[in-house]
């Protein structure tokens, strides 16, 4: 004799558990998709806060703090105004998030959201951040006037979004990004500095090359420093200051009279610009310590912030010297 069939109100408990789960396993997958899209509402890594004491503070991943730190070094070095640099960082948190990506509409890819249909570059050029970088401030440049039209319009002269507005609303986090990492505001970015399992290469290595990836040559200007299995030159004429790095510790010299740029950047902010770069890249390359002016950040710490180092010894040397210290943990 076969079995009964179940009975309908059997059938009804079935089908409402089935789509119960579903609507669960729907959401889960909802929310790792928003996470992915806005880097995600918990743990973040990073912060930057204010140097006017309003308040106002910006929190944000590791990876994001690496490619904001990247089209900051890569605008100073074109000698763009800090103005630059903020209306690169709004357009790229409004098109990616501040995250290379390899989708978007239509051709789009990577920071900028750039079309290699459009004569951006290469889908290899557009996915390197240092390029898609300096091809966004090669047509920002060639807007007449940027530095004093709205953020919105700047942007929008070289993007051509179909929604320029869009990159109002992230003016005001742009511009705490752009003040620290163009060194103007020092020790206002910080992170936990907890090791990217994913990180490609660390040790003092990794953060000569990312150096000269982001900033040049000219950046390194350490004695015997290698990069690439290539020597760096010394810079002609010599700087005041030059450092021989030893085991995990990179020292890159700030030259004392290093010219102010179109940002205003002399001494000190060149130093603020660097060793906040390094903080950004903390995670990526498993930095442990670096120190700037007598302020000293340390991955792990309880506060994770800038402390005054009180230690009469080379970092007090390094103090007067105008050098940042870059301490790896490999």
């Amino acid at each position: 004799m076969s079995e009964p069939s179940p009975t309908r109100p059997e059938r009804r408990g079935r089908l409402f558990r089935f789509t119960a789960a579903l609507l669960v396993l729907c959401g889960v997958v909802a929310y790792l998709v928003v996470q992915y899209v806005t880097g995600g509402g918990g743990a973040r890594g990073c912060k930057v806060v204010s140097a006017t004491g309003d308040g106002a503070s910006y929190e944000f991943t590791p990876e994001q703090a690496v490619n904001a730190a990247t089209i900051a070094a890569v605008g100073t070095g074109r000698q763009m105004p800090e103005r630059a640099v903020t209306i690169a960082l709004a357009t790229a948190l409004q098109e990616s998030g501040l995250r290379n990506i390899r989708h978007g509409d239509r051709d789009s890819l990577g920071l900028f959201q750039q079309r290699p249909s459009q004569g951006w570059g290469t889908e290899r050029q557009i996915m390197d951040p240092t390029y898609a970088a300096g091809i966004f401030y090669a047509h920002l440049a060639k807007v007449p006037g940027y530095t004093g039209l709205p953020l919105t319009v700047a942007a929008q002269r070289v993007q051509r979004s179909g929604y320029p507005e869009a990159y109002a609303k992230h003016e005001r986090d742009a511009s705490l990004l752009s003040a620290a990492l163009t060194g103007r505001a020092g020790a206002t970015l910080t992170c936990d500095g907890r090791p990217a399992r994913t990180a490609a290469a660390t040790g003092p290595d990794a953060v000569r090359e990312a150096l000269v990836r982001d900033f040049g040559r000219d950046a390194l200007q350490e004695t015997g420093a290698v990069v690439g299995g290539t020597p760096v030159p010394s810079p002609s004429p010599s700087p005041s200051v030059t450092a021989t790095a030893r085991g995990r510790t990179v020292t890159v010299p700030v030259p004392a009279g290093t010219p102010a740029n179109a940002s205003g950047s002399g001494e000190r902010q060149r130093g603020w610009q660097l060793a906040q770069w390094a903080v950004a890249h903390s995670s990526a390359l498993h930095i442990q310590r670096v120190t700037f002016a007598g302020r000293e950040w340390t991955a792990g710490s309880s506060s994770d912030e800038w402390r005054t180092v009180r230690s009469a010894g080379a970092a007090g040397a390094e103090k007067s010297a105008g050098a940042v210290r870059i301490v790896t943990g490999q």
